[in-house]
C-alpha cells in the first residue's frame, strides 16, 4: 500500500492505495465522485478527463500515487453554493449534453481552455476539446456553449 495525499475539489484526502490504482479508480471507487467516466481505459476517449494542477489529464492513465501532493478538480467541484458554473450552465442552455457520458470531461476541457484563453475562437476551442470523443455528435452545440460561457465569464 502507498500513502497518498491528494486535494480533490479543495478537500484534502489522505488515502492508502495499491501501487496500480489509477486516479480514476481513486476518484470513482474511493471518493465516490462519478463525473469522470471510464470509456476506454487507455486514454483515447477522454471520458475520464479531470484537471490535475489545472491541466487536463486522462485520469485512467495517471496512477493515484502520481497525484500525491497535487490538486485535482472534477466536474463535481465546479458548481458553487448550489449554482452551476457558467460553463456547466452554458452546456445545459445550449443542449450540449446529449447522453451525458462525455459531458463532464467536455465541461472540464472547456473550463481549462477558458482559464488559459478567455476568448477562444472556434478553431482553438475545437482543438482544446479534441481529446474528448462524443458519440452523440453534439460538437456544434458544445462549441456554441463554450462561446457563450466565455462571454458570460468575461462579464463576471
Amino acid at each position: 500500500m502507498i500513502a497518498v495525499t491528494v486535494t480533490v475539489n479543495g478537500t484534502r484526502h489522505d488515502v492508502e492505495v495499491e501501487p496500480q490504482v489509477t486516479l480514476l479508480e481513486l476518484l470513482r471507487e474511493r471518493l465516490f465522485l462519478r463525473g469522470a467516466k471510464e470509456g476506454c481505459g487507455v486514454g483515447e476517449c477522454g471520458a475520464c478527463l479531470v484537471l490535475l494542477d489545472g491541466e487536463p489529464v486522462s485520469s485512467c492513465l495517471v496512477l493515484a500515487a502520481d497525484a500525491d501532493g497535487r490538486a485535482v478538480e472534477t466536474v463535481e467541484g465546479l458548481a458553487r453554493d448550489g449554482a452551476l458554473d457558467p460553463v456547466q450552465a452554458a452546456f445545459v442552455d445550449h443542449g450540449a449534453i446529449q447522453c451525458g457520458y462525455c459531458t463532464p470531461a467536455m465541461v472540464l476541457a472547456a473550463e481549462a481552455l477558458l482559464r488559459r484563453s478567455p476568448d477562444p475562437g472556434p478553431a482553438e476551442t475545437a482543438e482544446a476539446l479534441a481529446g474528448v470523443l462524443c458519440r452523440c455528435g453534439s460538437y456544434p452545440k458544445v462549441l456554441a456553449a463554450v462561446a457563450a460561457a466565455a462571454a458570460t465569464k468575461a462579464v463576471r
